[in-house]
């Protein structure tokens, strides 16, 4: 994650992290290619609007202080830290590599971003203009949508790595995101590649969806 932070508005706040399948939502691109993942259903299943995703993917990656932050995470043991109950997120790092091993409850839809930012139209404009990224699962490309700007709410807690408090704001939302249906039980792995601007960042995965 890569952070400037200014008190008039929280600024610019980019993270590239760990990051859909199908096609991108009306007046969004698709990046990528459109391989279904390995093991996965081949229709979507509980997808978010984009508005909606990176509302709560930002809050879930504010919602622990560093030490127990699943952005910065250094070996997935952190990986079910706030999960909720309808999707499962996946997290990146603060710009440096990073392997992790996670277990996944089985019928979990997944969500994460490539690469992403909060901060306003004009820097998100900046940043989309030379974001780029992948996912692999299993061996195969998975598609990611463009997401240009979409006004977001975020909630965050005290100490978090992002912004350090507890407020709740509003600003823009941008970034390359990924949003997967759920994977057949059993082990997968996941590597993902983001960059943008001068930052970039890797995670590779070691998944396991649990038996039913």
């Amino acid at each position: 994650m890569k952070i400037k932070i200014g008190r008039a508005g929280l600024a610019t706040m980019v993270l590239a992290a760990l990051v859909g399948c199908g096609g991108s939502p009306a007046g969004q691109s698709s990046e990528g290619s459109k391989a279904p993942a390995s093991g996965a259903p081949s229709s979507a299943q509980a997808r978010l609007s984009p508005e909606d995703l990176q509302s709560r993917w930002w809050t879930w990656a504010m919602s622990e202080p560093e030490p127990t932050n699943p952005v910065a995470d250094e070996d997935g043991s952190e990986c079910e830290r706030n999960q909720p109950q309808d999707m499962w997120f996946l997290a990146g790092t603060f710009g440096t590599q990073a392997e992790r091993a996670c277990s996944i409850p089985d019928g979990a839809p997944i969500a994460f971003p490539l690469v992403n930012l909060m901060g306003g139209p004009a820097d998100c404009a900046d940043f989309m203009s030379t974001a780029k990224g992948s996912a692999v699962l299993d061996g195969k490309k998975v598609g990611s949508e463009t997401i240009r700007g979409e006004t977001i709410s975020v909630q965050g807690v005290a100490d978090n790595p992002v912004t350090g408090t507890h407020e709740r704001f509003t600003t823009t939302g941008c970034g390359l995101w990924v949003q997967m249906p759920p994977l057949k039980p059993g082990k997968h792995t996941l590597t993902i590649r983001g960059q943008a601007q001068d930052f970039s960042v890797g995670v590779d995965y070691s998944l396991t969806v649990d038996a039913p």
